[in-house]
């Protein structure tokens, strides 16, 4: 193997692409098609000096600052465009991602020629895993401006989410044509190369980039993913080296914490592992109000339940195509979609947020459901019809013939409520697995910042706890109707658990489903790796050699946590 080259002393700073580089105004344009909205003469030169002020606090960090300023204007002219933008990236940067659309589709309907506004509401809706969407704002974007960079990384990036990187790759590319060393670019193209499971030669391009100097962190934390090392690995010594430099941020040290940690766990140095876990985890924990969370699910067991049910047996769409498998995140979610969409009559759609956009759009939000669950009592027939078709519409854009498509989010846990008054006849599959091996394998993964109760091992047992909690009513108040998928039974009878998964789904069986390595479908979650490896028994019980670090977890799971 070639000699890993070692990271420069001082790299640049490269970490997730920030809203703040779209804070810009196209002030003075004369395009504005609507009048009324936009302030004329003096008033209009005062409304701007104003945004401009505000723009240079952004610039500085000083977001509340600047936010007064962006108030300030909207009082006098709501429908400014330049201010709603800019009130988008503020709230961008507060990652209310929710309330940055908001202010940007009035951006957007000021100036739906700008190409930074349509780039700014394709980045949060992105965010809010709406790839569609966001892919539709980069596409004007870039039939408005061509050659924008920066664009044409993002929405490789959402092709790739889309698990659509034979789509992504040439955007990539295209991108890193005109920029050799653009970041979004780089990263779009490597994951698109694991994705595809074209691992050598996403390992030989993260070489280069870390070669380069260009995105090292995010390339050692791509680079740990992609295959296993061994104690002597000089890839392992190449990040402990840039681990022990200067010149990264506090995230990219996560990253690199987090490629260390990935590097150790495969060369049985575990407590080396464990050092890097909590190093990286000390990074990037964030307060998370586990009760609120506790509260949430205890609603839902209350408020769901048989008199709900048996009062709405008219509702929804009789459909059997959708087939939704939840669980916990690291449950097996991805290699059960690997097999069932490895049938002929199947398509693997992937960790789909539609859903949850649902939910949403009958006012769920994870600080209070009361809203929401009484939105769902006065919910029509024709209206959760509606809501159906919705779905449908959205999974067709993943097959047309299919007898069955899969959606793999995991955390359509906690709508299976929602779910089966929409399609009452759907597929629901559930993966479950050991509770300390599932937590753990959580744990040692960098998840969103949505899932912040995974940086703490006490409140990642509690969350465990609340959602088995609620699979268990949900399998009470839905008697049948949801199949259990215990990962542990799956890898020691691969055959006999595939053919109930294919039979719960009211298909016939196909031996495809025993060969779903060969399933050339894009994988693009954390698992992309495993899942294109036989089934292996090294994941079970492997908090064992690191249980003296697992007491909050253990204790925090109680009577759920296995420890023979």
């Amino acid at each position: 193997m070639p000699k890993m080259p070692v990271p420069p002393k001082n790299p640049p700073v490269f970490g997730q692409v920030q809203p703040s580089p779209f804070a810009e105004a196209r002030f003075g344009q004369a395009n504005h098609p609507n009048k009324a909205a936009r302030p004329a003469g003096v008033a209009r030169d005062r409304l701007l000096m104003l945004l401009q002020q505000g723009l240079g606090l952004q610039r500085d960090g000083k977001f509340l600052e600047a936010e007064r300023f962006y108030q300030m204007v909207l009082q006098q002219a709501p429908e400014m465009p330049e201010a709603n933008n800019l009130m988008g990236t503020i709230a961008m940067e507060a990652e209310d991602f929710s309330t940055a659309v908001e202010y940007l589709e009035k951006a957007v309907a000021g100036l739906p020629r700008d190409p930074l506004i349509r780039h700014n509401i394709g980045s949060a809706l992105m965010s809010l895993n709406d790839l569609h969407a966001a892919i539709g704002h980069f596409r004007k974007a870039l039939e408005i401006k061509p050659g924008q960079v920066e664009t044409l990384g993002l929405m490789a990036t959402c092709y790739n989410r889309m698990g659509r990187s034979s789509d992504a790759l040439p955007l990539a590319e295209k991108a890193l044509r005109m920029d050799e060393g653009n970041v979004t670019a780089r990263m779009a193209k490597a994951d698109g190369l694991i994705n595809l499971g074209r691992m050598d030669e996403a390992v030989i391009y993260l070489k280069q980039s870390i070669a380069a100097g260009i995105a090292v962190p995010r390339a050692f934390q791509s680079l740990a993913a992609a295959r296993k090392f061994s104690a002597d690995s000089e890839e392992l010594a190449a990040v402990k080296l840039a681990l022990s430099g200067d010149g990264f941020s506090e995230e990219e040290k996560s990253s690199l914490h987090y490629a260390a940690a990935k590097m150790s766990n495969d060369a049985k140095l575990f407590d080396a592992a464990m050092e890097h876990y909590l190093a990286a985890k000390a990074v990037s924990a964030k307060a998370y109000d586990i009760g609120s969370y506790e509260r949430r699910i205890d609603s839902f067991s209350n408020f769901f339940n048989p008199l709900f049910f048996g009062a709405r047996q008219n509702h929804g769409d009789p459909s059997q195509k959708p087939v939704f498998i939840v669980g916990m995140p690291r449950s097996g979610t991805t290699l059960t979609e690997q097999i069932i969409s490895s049938h002929h009559d199947v398509a693997g759609a992937g960790e789909l947020a539609e859903m949850t956009a649902i939910a949403r759009s009958l006012g769920d939000n994870p600080r209070s459901q009361d809203r929401y669950l009484a939105r769902l009592s006065a919910l029509s027939v024709e209206e959760s019809r509606a809501l159906a078709q919705r779905y449908l519409k959205f999974i067709a854009r993943t097959s047309l013939d299919a007898a069955r498509i899969t959606d793999k989010m995991p955390h359509n846990f906690e709508h299976v409520g929602l779910i089966s008054l929409l399609f009452p006849n759907a597929t629901i599959i559930y993966c479950r697995r050991d509770a300390i091996d599932n937590c753990l394998s959580c744990y040692m993964n960098a998840f969103s910042e949505a899932h912040a109760y995974n940086t703490d091992l006490a409140k990642l047992g509690r969350y465990y706890r609340a959602h088995d909690r609620l699979m268990k009513h949900w399998q009470k108040v839905l008697p049948g109707r949801i199949l259990e998928n215990v990962y542990e039974k799956l890898v020691d009878d691969q055959e006999g658990q595939s053919r109930k998964l294919i039979a719960h789904c009211n298909l016939e069986w196909d031996p495809a489903c025993l060969n779903y390595t060969e399933n050339d479908r894009s994988v693009t979650t954390i698992s992309r790796w495993q899942v294109r490896q036989p089934i292996y028994k090294t994941s079970m019980k492997r908090w064992k050699p690191y249980e003296k670090y697992l007491g909050p977890l253990i204790a925090a799971l109680g009577d759920l946590a296995d420890t023979e």
